[in-house]
């Protein structure tokens, strides 16, 4: 099997997730080469991983003719120039979401990925690779639950992590496209339909910040399909119980539901509390398995072996969904998608 030589930008706290995964976890992958500003964060991931380069600068990294790839785990507003940079230097791309920041920017980013048909492009939606969303994608294909009805899906950050939440809050895009996008994307996926209406509503329960961002730090939105099936999604930044992601299919013969407990193992703690179970600490710990199969997934794109089935159309159609919810929460208003 070929080995796949991989640089990574960013290093942030998903982008070390990936550069670790990579360096450790994806059969037949090596993380070649990593690139952040941070000099010395770069200079420490590098010796901890075993990296053999390490870069301040995206285009140099590019410019090195061991890398078959890269993966961008940069800010959202770098990720089409990166894009771009990456594959006119011949390099296929693994990127995360959004996208881009605009849809025009999505766009933009559809045509350098056109341009180049010889390469990989593969968009970071991982829940689309968690075990039991696969599953769930099976039995809906099937027909094992019928026509899908309604596809519910919940996404709470922890409390724990609120302190880097605010933070990233002011360049994140906003709650619609920094969280909701995943959930998006699973109502398309699930429903195998384009969206037609949507509404947004929401506020700001605990972190005025939010406000002075015109955001929320709870929301939700109502969402019609061309085909009629309904979708609904919660987003909220500070769950007291952990990382929360929930999602449900109902059907005409059946509903799935996943995590509705977002329990991190079987066990089962008994005290003077009562009967307790604990919860995932965070995003990173919940997706874990996901992000290292959708690496392995994109590796195996790169040898051939299948086409990517996450696309930078997909990319381009939630952040127009996303950016109408924004707008739907700012006017109070229902919205047809165009």
């Amino acid at each position: 099997m070929k080995t796949i030589k991989i640089g990574s930008i960013g290093l942030g706290r998903l982008g070390y997730e990936h550069a670790k995964n990579l360096a450790t976890c994806v059969p037949g992958v090596q993380l070649t080469a990593i690139c952040d500003i941070d000099a010395a964060r770069v200079e420490a991931v590098k010796q901890e991983l075993d990296v053999p380069y390490g870069y301040t600068d995206f285009e140099e990294m590019c410019k090195n003719p061991e890398l078959d790839a890269v993966a961008i785990v940069s800010p959202s507003g770098l990720h089409v120039e990166h894009i771009r940079t990456a594959m006119e230097h011949g390099k296929h791309v693994f990127c995360e979401k959004p996208l881009a920041t605009t849809v025009e920017a999505c766009r933009e980013a559809e045509a350098i990925v056109a341009a180049h048909p010889d390469l990989i492009f593969m968009l970071g939606f991982m829940r689309r690779f968690d075990k039991s969303y696969l599953e769930a994608k099976k039995k809906v294909d099937n027909g094992d639950i019928g026509k899908v009805i309604l596809v519910r899906s919940y996404t709470q950050d922890s409390v724990a992590t609120i302190e880097g939440t605010l933070k990233f809050a002011p360049h994140s895009g906003g709650q619609f496209l920094d969280m909701c996008v995943h959930d998006i994307d699973l109502i398309r996926w699930f429903a195998g339909s384009e969206v037609k209406n949507l509404w947004g509503i929401g506020g700001v329960f605990a972190y005025e910040l939010y406000r002075e961002l015109n955001d929320g730090d709870n929301v939700c939105v109502m969402l019609q399909c061309e085909n009629e099936a309904m979708g609904f999604m919660f987003a909220g930044r500070a769950a007291a119980h952990g990382s929360h992601v929930e999602t449900e299919i109902i059907g005409t013969k059946g509903t799935l539901r996943i995590a509705a407990v977002p329990a991190s193992s079987h066990l089962e703690v008994m005290s003077e509390h009562g009967v307790c179970r604990e919860c995932y600490v965070d995003f990173l710990e919940r997706w874990h398995d996901a992000y290292v199969t959708e690496m392995c997934t994109f590796a195996d794109y790169i040898r051939g072996i299948g086409k990517p089935e996450i696309t930078a159309a997909d990319g381009t159609a939630v952040s127009r969904i996303a950016y109408r919810c924004k707008e739907s929460f700012e006017t109070g208003k229902m919205l047809p998608l165009e």
